[in-house]
């Protein structure tokens, strides 16, 4: 009972942590992705513009967000660029697209930013490429 209660953790549990968080998220993020992907040009004609892009360029930056930076943060190869990229992505996706509601629509896109903003911030652990290759 003391240990469930203690805030001590070991390395590897921290490890692991980061490791479940990335798998989990990433692969839920990959499947969100890979609909816009394989539904690219119905998803680009409802894509609200970025930035002055077409619809587009907007959906493309969004499946690569989506579906590709997801994968690296499931691998952990360039962890922390592609959850800076998923970050920025899940932002535009809950100001723009669902108009900051949180509670209904933007739901998903701020548990999204939620989870990927930890990984920018800490990291992907020992378990991944980045922290096998030492960067």
């Amino acid at each position: 009972m003391r240990k469930l209660l203690s805030t001590n953790y070991s390395a590897a549990a921290f490890n692991i942590a980061m490791l479940l968080l990335r798998i989990v998220f990433g692969i839920l993020l990959m499947n969100h992705g890979y609909g816009k992907l394989s539904h690219f040009t119905d998803t680009s004609q409802h894509m609200p513009q970025f930035l002055g892009m077409s619809s587009s360029i907007t959906t493309a930056l969004v499946v690569f967000a989506e579906f590709f930076c997801a994968l690296f943060v499931i691998l952990g190869l360039f962890t922390r660029f592609a959850a800076m990229i998923i970050v920025i992505n899940m932002s535009y996706a809950l100001i723009v697209a669902h108009k900051w509601d949180v509670f209904s629509t933007g739901e998903m896109a701020t548990l999204f930013l939620g989870a990927f903003f930890v990984l920018l911030l800490i990291g992907p652990g020992k378990i991944s490429v980045d922290g096998m290759s030492g960067k």
